[in-house]
Order: structure tokens, then C-alpha cells, then sequence
């Protein structure tokens, strides 16, 4: 039976209507035809090492978004849908980590997302057209590294590592977040390049249904350029979640996107960059203070509590504000001592949801970053990705560079800033 739901897997895929909510600007990148028939609907699905977290796997989002833009631009025929892995078992998420699976429209608005490609969730793909995928391509380096020097390639070698999926028979038996799928064929491909070098291997099998998996293995086109920030700027944040950081400003960081200029338009593509000129922020400096296992893995970089208070009070002073934003992973402990260094000049003011309510681990995240990108001033943690995600927030809203990409410093008193990667339209 199993083998059987394998073999018609492709034929039920031609065969039913594609139901994906998407613009018709999506379709093909707008370059091919809009009135191109027998269109043969395919599906990209991928997976991220099980050790990476909430804002690595946006990044890793962006250039599978980027491979299937190009897919639709190229290949005329083909209606190639994005199939997005729910959050399972993240490892930055102390409070959530053994609950169910959870799709992206928790957190992100895919309808925003289709205006750039066309996404559906894993758990939809699994109702419309079963558990079967035709090839899965296990991505992994080349077990002799680089060599001497740089060069775009793939090869079907050897596993090196173990993956998600074992032999059942004739088929391939796996989970992708925490969902069963069945595969008929799967390789590991050695791999060293951009998401554009998976193209010819994606488009070597004639399968309706291709999952890569490790999709981290692979770099950017070409990162901070114009389809990145195409790709980045329809990641708009789920608009419940919008709604509780906008509501939480308002009662407690007296800020509006009408008083702090960053209003935008309902659909990201109307956005220009002559609308952000009056961006000005809310009346606060927020601040990204990153703890936890980052004092092991970059303790040098990382300020003391009291080191970080200082940097803080100088920065208030400077802007004349008298409220700090802050997000944090740290202990209660090292809160109440950031808190009381910081008083009595300075109000400390953080996000920890509404009264009787359960927001998750990475509903919290979202919310915090909401806030922190709304700020006059950001500063945050050294090669931080939550930092980072922040400053493309602001990047996208139109705040002054050097508003957004700032850091705290460790050790060292004059330590280097980050680097400045400005939005390209």
C-alpha cells in the first residue's frame, strides 16, 4: 500500500487544483508568460539542522524563497509552490520545546509571504496530496573541505552524516518536523555553493515533490543584494502579533507608527524608500542583551551586567531618553541587577504578555522584536541572529544606519560594530 501511495503520488499531484493562496504577481516571477498552460505544479519542501534556531531558520527561509523565485522565473512550465517545515522542538525555546509542531501563520503572514513566492505549510501539503515526496537530496560539505579555493559544485557522493530519513524496503521512511513522509528516491549531495547551484538538481528529476534537506548547507545568491531584500521584506510578522507590539507601545512607550513614522503600506511592494525619510522611532532605546549559553561560546564579546549598564546610561544621556526596551534571555538575577543599576534615571520596561495570557517561546520572540525594531536607538549582541533579524526590521522600516547597527561591548572598550548590510530596493 505504501508503495502503491508512492507511485501515484506525482499523478494525483497533476491532477487536483491547486488550492495555494497566492498573487498572480507571484506567478513565475513575473518574467514568463500569465497566460502559460499545462503548468506543472511542483513542490520544494526542506528541512534545517535540528540544532538551529528561530532566526537562522528565517534566514534559511529566504534563500530557499530565492531558489524558488529563480525556479519560477526559469522554468516557465512549472508552478513551483514553497512548502514551509512547522517549528518542532526549537532549541532557544526552554518553555516550548516538547509541544506539538507549529505552523508558520503563528508567527509570520503568509499571504504577505505569497506576494514573493507561493507557500503553503507542511500539514497542508499532507492533506492535499498524502505523505509521499518523489526525491529527497541530503545537502552535506565535501568530506575533503574546499581546497584551494572557492568554485560552485554538487556531486552525489557517500553520506557522511546521519540524516532524518532510514530504508523501509524500496522506499525512504523520515520525519520533517516532527511529520512522517515517505520518499521514493533520496541521494546525499556534497555541495558548495549559493541556493542557485541547487537548480539543476532540483530540476534533474521529473518528480512532483522534492524535499532538500539541510538547507542551511547552502549560501546565499547574493546576500544584502536586491532579491535577499525582495525575499526579506515579505516576511511580515503574523498581524495578532503586530497587534499586541503596537498595543504595548501605546500604554507603555507612548509610541505610534503615526507619531514615529513608520507606517507602511499593507502590501510590502508598494514601500519605496522615499517613505521612510520621516522615520524618526518611538521616545526609548531598546536593547538586545544576550546571555545564556552565549557566555560561553563568545564570553569576551559579551559586557558584564555593570559593564552593560554603563553602556547603556551613556547611550540614554546621549539621545536624552529617559525609557529602555529591553530583550533579553538573561536570568532573573541579572535582570534585577541591570534594573537597579539603571534607576533611578532610567525606566526599564519589558514584554512578557498580556494578564491570563500563554503566549509561546517564539510568539514572545516576535513580539519583543516588534518593539525593539520600533525604538530611536538600537543596540544589541555581538553576532547575535536575534540582533540581526532586529536590524533588518529597522533596515526595512527606514531608520538611520546609525540608529540600527550598534553593539554592546565586551572586554574591550572601543569594540568593532556590526556590519552595516543597508537595505537594497
Amino acid at each position: 500500500m505504501m508503495n502503491k501511495c508512492i507511485h501515484i503520488t506525482s499523478l494525483c499531484i497533476l491532477l487536483r487544483l491547486v488550492t495555494v493562496a497566492h498573487s498572480s504577481d507571484a506567478n513565475n516571477g513575473g518574467t514568463c508568460p500569465s497566460s502559460a498552460k499545462n503548468m506543472h505544479t511542483r513542490y520544494l519542501l526542506y528541512t534545517v539542522n535540528y540544532g538551529e534556531g528561530f532566526n537562522l531558520r528565517r534566514d534559511v527561509y529566504v534563500r530557499m524563497a530565492n531558489l524558488v523565485h529563480k525556479l519560477r522565473t526559469e522554468r516557465c512550465n512549472e508552478d513551483w509552490i514553497l512548502v514551509l517545515p512547522p517549528w518542532h522542538r526549537i532549541y532557544h525555546w526552554f518553555n516550548s520545546r516538547t509541544s506539538a509542531p507549529v505552523p508558520w501563520a503563528q508567527f509570520f503572514d503568509l499571504e504577505s509571504f505569497s506576494r514573493y513566492v507561493p507557500v503553503i505549510e507542511l500539514d497542508q501539503y499532507i492533506n492535499e496530496t498524502g505523505r509521499g515526496v518523489d526525491q529527497v537530496h541530503v545537502l552535506q560539505h565535501y568530506a575533503e573541505g574546499w581546497g584551494d579555493g572557492w568554485e560552485e559544485k554538487h556531486h552525489v557522493r557517500p553520506c557522511i552524516q546521519q540524516h532524518e530519513f532510514r530504508q523501509v524496503g524500496s522506499v525512504w521512511e523520515g520525519t520533517i518536523s516532527g511529520r512522517l513522509l515517505h520518499a521514493a528516491a533520496l541521494d546525499c549531495i556534497s555541495v558548495q555553493g549559493t541556493s542557485s547551484t541547487l537548480v539543476p538538481l532540483v530540476t534533474s528529476s521529473s518528480g512532483s515533490s522534492i524535499v532538500v534537506a539541510r538547507a542551511e548547507t547552502v549560501l546565499h545568491d547574493h546576500f544584502a543584494g536586491a532579491e535577499y531584500w525582495t525575499a526579506r521584506r515579505s516576511m511580515r510578522f503574523a498581524r495578532t502579533l503586530v497587534a499586541r507590539a503596537n498595543t504595548f507601545r501605546i500604554k507603555n512607550l507612548n509610541s505610534t507608527d503615526e507619531a514615529d513614522g513608520t507606517l507602511v503600506p499593507h502590501d510590502w511592494r508598494k514601500q519605496t524608500p522615499a517613505a521612510s525619510k520621516k522615520v524618526k522611532g518611538g521616545p526609548y532605546l531598546s536593547v538586545h542583551l544576550r546571555r545564556r549559553d552565549f557566555l560561553r561560546a563568545k564570553g569576551d564579546e559579551l559586557p558584564t551586567i555593570r559593564h552593560a549598564a554603563k553602556q547603556m546610561q551613556k547611550l540614554l544621556q546621549q539621545l536624552h531618553l529617559d525609557t529602555l526596551f529591553l530583550a533579553t534571555d538573561a536570568d532573573q538575577e541579572d535582570v534585577s541587577e541591570l534594573v537597579t543599576l539603571l534607576q533611578p534615571k532610567c525606566r526599564v520596561v519589558r514584554y512578557s504578555g498580556g494578564t491570563g495570557d500563554r503566549l509561546s517561546d517564539g510568539e514572545l520572540a516576535v513580539v519583543d522584536q516588534i518593539i525593539a525594531s520600533h525604538a530611536r536607538h538600537f543596540i544589541g549582541s555581538h553576532e547575535s541572529t536575534f540582533s540581526y533579524r532586529i536590524q533588518d526590521e529597522r533596515e526595512i522600516l527606514g531608520f538611520a544606519a546609525d540608529s540600527t547597527f550598534n553593539r554592546l561591548c565586551g572586554k574591550r572598550k572601543d569594540c568593532q560594530q556590526p556590519a552595516r548590510w543597508t537595505i537594497v530596493y
